[in-house]
């Protein structure tokens, strides 16, 4: 590859790109990222970045071809790393249109973008791919050689994201590929992702703001790691000396269950698991650290049927055995127990600063209205 590095980051907002923008900044890169228009700011994850020399921002959209080849013409990309997406599964049978749209004709256009600016061959492309793609298990650890059998809206989107890069690397000879990538979490985790939901929950309750978490299939297992890790692991995708697919995972598994567990311990609340199904509850037996003694003997973790899906993926487990033999990744630099750690005290020290926040706003409304503060 040539030694310019210029990398444009579609998605470059959320989770795994605020932290591939970082990882490819530390390796001289100039980064381009990709963000729509809106109202309202929904760049938390890249505030500390805006403002560097070689960090860039431009206005696009998955849904529109025209403004993707616009920006591919600006920047001419040595490397593009397409993660935008709608990316949760349940909002995917809410949206299933909008998903298509996106999640599959999305990655067309950005392989059409390149064509048209031609760069077919001076442009590597990288797809975030889906362990959602395995769905319906066939075979368990799943391997890039393991049956498709997408189970949800979402799924049946990134199959066609995962094929048509892999027709275009075969029919116009294009350096691009996909990760299959499993469940990777962070502290940088949308809040209406399940492990943050989790992490979150226990931190509220612990700290007396919130009384009890709803979840959905406690048995559902997942091969969960870190994100951080996980960006990694692209970069060397694109580094490697031909295009091919990748799983991206750990090689462990773990339950919704477990993961709940932990958090609540790490937020200083032993939970004890009752009853089957959706009658199965997490009664708190015992606390440590500042959790309050008055929830011993509550009940803090339900399911409900809400957050059960039309068709529900149980059993993801990843074989990351190509990505640690061909490309030199490990997949365990950061453990599960690692993660979920990360995660609670993240969200243990953002909860009190929200109380200390709101109690700063509480007693200043009270003292405007004794009339102390003018």
């Amino acid at each position: 590859m040539e030694n310019r590095k210029v990398a444009l980051i579609t998605g470059v907002t959320g989770q795994d790109g605020s932290y591939l923008s970082e990882l490819l900044l530390e390796k001289g890169y100039d980064v381009h990222g990709v963000i729509r228009r809106s109202s309202v700011d929904y760049r938390e994850r890249i505030a500390h970045l805006e403002g560097q020399p070689n960090f860039h921002l431009h206005y696009g959209d998955l849904g529109d071809s025209m403004s993707l080849v616009k920006v591919v013409g600006k920047v001419q990309p040595t490397e593009i790393y397409n993660l935008a997406a709608q990316s949760h599964v349940q909002v995917s049978f809410d949206s299933p249109e909008f998903t298509a749209d996106i999640d599959a004709t999305g990655v067309l256009r950005v392989l059409e973008a390149v064509r048209a600016c031609h760069l077919e061959k001076t442009c590597r492309i990288y797809q975030a791919s889906t362990s959602e793609l395995y769905g319906k298990v066939e075979e368990v650890p799943q391997n890039e050689n393991t049956p498709f059998h997408p189970y949800s809206p979402y799924a049946v989107a990134k199959l066609y994201g995962f094929w048509i890069i892999k027709e275009y690397r075969e029919a116009y000879d294009m350096f691009c590929c996909s990760g299959i990538l499993f469940n990777h979490e962070s502290e940088r985790r949308g809040e209406t992702f399940v492990t943050r939901k989790i992490t979150l929950a226990a931190a509220r309750i612990a700290q007396g703001r919130q009384d009890k978490l709803f979840l959905g299939n406690l048995d559902s297992l997942r091969d969960w790691g870190y994100a951080k890790d996980y960006v990694e692991c692209m970069w060397l995708i694109l580094q490697n000396d031909k295009p091919e697919d990748f799983v991206i995972a750990t090689g462990e598994q773990h339950s919704v269950r477990q993961f709940t567990e932990l958090a609540f311990r790490r937020a200083g609340i032993e939970l004890k698991f009752e009853g089957e199904g959706i009658h199965e509850k997490g009664i708190c037996v015992a606390v440590s650290g500042s959790a309050s003694a008055d929830l011993v003997g509550k009940t803090l973790v339900e399911v409900s049927e809400d957050f059960y899906r039309p068709t529900d993926v149980v059993n993801l487990w990843g074989d990351p055995t190509k990505a640690k033999a061909k490309l030199g990744w490990n997949p365990s630099k950061t453990s599960f127990e690692q993660l979920v750690q990360i995660m609670v005290d993240h969200d243990m020290a953002k909860v009190a600063a929200e109380g200390a926040a709101a109690k700063v706003r509480t007693n200043l409304a009270e003292y405007l209205e004794k009339g102390i503060v003018k």
